[in-house]
């Protein structure tokens, strides 16, 4: 029994590994499925569009039914805080990205993602949720892989170098379209590169805020179709602002259907409870130090079924990106264990009515002997059973 429960623990410790693994590996298929449905002349503000509308239909009824009992109060706070997260991780975060692919490459867009984790950690510290530590080992080392990760981004858009043909294949399901756009690919790279930055700064703002959101909404379900309704209703604005004709509203059973069909239901659905989950289990930081993950998958995909080739300034910049992003987690690491270890000194030992005894929760009553400063008390816990404690009053006249 000892051994099963062993076993139980560590299982129950790697759920949040576990999916996040599972939401790099489906964002990776989303940056296929979008660079084909591009090159098949679907508009992108309609794609994502059609995305949250699928989103929002799966994950909606989910809620409802996984969380019908439970669910707290909807407050003008919760609905606020669902506007931004929909703003921020759903329609510009994804029209920014989906247009930066469309001019770059799958690989390409995957790689700048890597700047995630870093520009959470800025955001963190900016709302107070991490400190910087300037004179300490953690925070010089989240500093200088925060730097790390800035001047990889920046090799891996400004440098391309030569291209590294690791292994060949016969699979191209752009059916060489690429390489009609090869010309115009350099010109566009600066303007792709600076929409894929801006992408992951907006996705990192969705983290920060939903890690608050959270705290007074944990719901992961509901959280979800919140986010799924408001950037569905956003991302219909602004694709019917930008895109009138209604000929480009159809959708066919082709590439298109499965990329918002996927993308929708299985990526912003699905995997964003995931996400939800964990950012509630773990925080922001530890779900953007995952991103990595997704270049790996990503560069292989498109090696393997999209014909690209690697170049020596995005594997140079991607290094430098992974390097600067565990930098930045040894120092998080550091930190979390000087903290996990000055706790028992700091905690008190015993707190009245509704407090903490011997690190746990308590209904307590209080019978004080009011004769001397040294008074016992006796605390009765939900069990029914007494402790006695000593409490020391101090009189402060």
């Amino acid at each position: 029994m000892m051994k099963l429960a062993k076993i139980c623990n560590i299982i129950h410790g790697l759920k949040p590994v576990l999916l996040m693994v599972a939401v790099q590996t489906a964002f990776a298929g989303v940056n296929v499925l979008y660079k084909l449905a591009a090159n098949d002349g679907m508009v992108l503000p309609i794609l994502v569009a059609y995305r949250f509308l699928f989103s929002t239909a799966f994950i909606v009824p989910l809620a409802l039914l996984m969380e019908r009992k439970k669910r707290p109060k909807l407050t003008w706070m919760i609905l606020l805080q669902a506007f931004c997260c929909g703003l921020f991780g759903g329609s510009l975060a994804q029209n920014f990205y989906a247009k930066a692919l469309s001019l770059t490459s799958a690989t390409f867009a995957a790689a700048t993602t890597n700047l995630i984790p870093a520009i959470t950690f800025l955001l963190a510290v900016c709302f107070g949720m991490e400190k910087l530590g300037w004179k300490t080992y953690p925070g010089v080392a989240k500093i200088t892989g925060t730097a790390l990760g800035v001047g990889g981004a920046m090799l891996l858009t400004f440098y391309k170098g030569v291209d590294l043909h690791l292994w060949k294949t016969n699979v191209d399901l752009l059916n060489g379209q690429h390489h009609a756009s090869n010309v115009q690919y350099s010109s566009n790279r600066v303007m792709g590169s600076l929409l894929a930055i801006g992408s992951c700064i907006s996705y990192s703002m969705w983290l920060i805020i939903q890690t608050n959101m959270v705290k007074t909404y944990p719901c992961p379900y509901s959280v979800t179709a919140l986010t799924s309704c408001m950037g569905a209703v956003q991302a219909v604005v602004f694709g019917l602002c930008t895109e009138r004709h209604w000929g480009d509203w159809k959708l066919g059973w082709n590439v298109r259907l499965l990329t918002v069909a996927y993308s929708g239901m299985l990526a912003s659905g699905l995997m964003f409870t995931f996400i939800t989950w964990c950012v509630q289990m773990r925080g922001p930081l530890f779900v953007s130090a995952f991103t990595p993950l997704m270049l790996v998958l990503v560069a292989l995909a498109g090696s393997l079924v999209l014909n690209e080739s690697l170049n020596l300034g995005s594997v140079l910049g991607a290094i430098l990106i992974i390097f600067g992003l565990y930098v930045v987690l040894w120092g998080k690491c550091k930190e979390v264990k000087k903290v996990a270890q000055l706790r028992p000194i700091k905690e008190p030992s015993s707190r009245t009515s509704d407090g903490v005894v011997d690190g746990e929760s308590e209904r307590s009553s209080f019978e004080v002997d009011g004769d001397s400063d040294s008074k016992h008390s006796s605390i009765r816990n939900g069990n029914g059973e007494t402790r006695r404690v000593e409490v020391v009053v101090t009189s402060s006249n």
